[in-house]
């Protein structure tokens, strides 16, 4: 019976995931035989649960017409799932402790017994990373317009704000008027929200870091574009200009590398700046905890350097440069 119980629920699972599911997939899903499935299906239904069965090549079993699955019908595994996601997600994204807290609070509360135990057995504690550089707090109004945008594929109007979240003046440098732009993909990297956008004034496509929109929608619909790279991911990493700010480093400094901006940008670490200078060449500025690490890491990029500032960071490549001929010339002796 307590065999049968467990297959009931995940099976209501299963149907609260995805509508329509073939017997064969419902049967791999649960490890148990088609003739099995079939009798859990049964009792589904003797216990008021109004699942229809699909004939044809296509068809299986699904949800009927019209009707939802009770709420929070979670198996074992699903519960240890939302329970991890709702304490990993504010490492991950800015702004959402204390609404992650009490909605985990609140699950557990609406739990059988047996899983609000096995919730409260993870407990995590979370340990920044000092590489970790997460966006300022988004808007919730505004990421919900955003994220609204892109699934109905409305235009959005957005102004570009400072990295303090600042509205530039007229004049100023980095002022930029609003901007007609096509919202496409919605990308959360490490712990910074991105919006891949078409721009509809200089037909380009651009990554925006949405903590620094404000967005205006509209409901003008566009028809989706076919993204210029296949892989999403090496887009947004290789963009250089996707409106990422220098962190607060003791040591930052800059310099020029004969590489490519979209190189440099895909493996500079969080917290760093890559300029577009030509086609085989960009600057970059990033920060560490001394110079010495600064060097090291503009080392990693095993390309010419130059134009290094201040001159601290210059005199750590000297320093390094000068440890490294040492080991060098002693061949790995001692």
């Amino acid at each position: 019976m307590a065999s049968t119980s467990r297959r009931a629920l995940r099976l209501l699972s299963l149907f609260g995931s995805r509508r329509l599911w073939p017997l064969r997939e419902l049967a791999s899903g649960l490890g148990v035989s088609e003739r099995t499935v079939r009798r859990d299906i049964e009792t589904l239904r003797q216990l008021g649960y109004p699942i229809t069965t699909v004939h044809g090549p296509d068809g299986g079993y699904q949800l009927g017409t019209g009707h939802t699955l009770p709420p929070l019908v979670f198996d074992h595994d699903q519960a240890l799932a939302v329970a991890v996601a709702l304490q990993a997600a504010p490492s991950t994204v800015s702004g959402l402790r204390d609404d992650a807290a009490r909605a985990l609070v609140t699950l557990e509360q609406a739990m059988p017994a047996a899983l609000r135990e096995s919730m409260k057995s993870l407990r995590l504690t979370r340990l920044r990373n000092y590489w970790e550089f997460p966006a300022p707090p988004i808007d919730s109004t505004a990421l919900t317009a955003v994220g609204a945008a892109v699934r109905h594929c409305h235009v959005l109007v957005t102004e570009t704000l400072r990295a303090d979240g600042s509205r530039p003046e007229s004049g100023d440098d980095d002022f930029l008027p609003a901007r007609r732009i096509e919202p496409h993909h919605l990308v959360v990297w490490a712990g910074r929200w991105y919006l891949v956008a078409y721009d509809l004034a200089d037909h380009q496509w651009r990554v925006h870091r949405v903590d620094r929109l404000r967005p205006r929608p509209t409901t003008h619909r566009f028809s989706p574009r076919e993204l210029p790279y296949d892989d999403l991911a090496h887009f947004v990493m290789s963009s250089h200009d996707r409106g990422d700010t220098p962190a607060a480093w003791p040591c930052t400094g800059t310099a020029r590398l004969n590489l490519p901006a979209g190189v440099v940008a895909r493996w500079a670490p969080g917290g760093s700046v890559v300029e577009h200078l030509d086609t085989e060449h960009c600057r970059i500025t990033l920060g560490a905890w001394s110079w010495a690490g600064v060097a090291g890491i503009l080392a990693t990029f095993d390309t010419e350097l130059a134009d290094l500032h201040p001159p601290e960071l210059a005199h750590a490549c000297h320093r390094v440069a000068d440890r490294l001929a040492v080991v060098a010339d002693t061949d790995g002796r001692p």
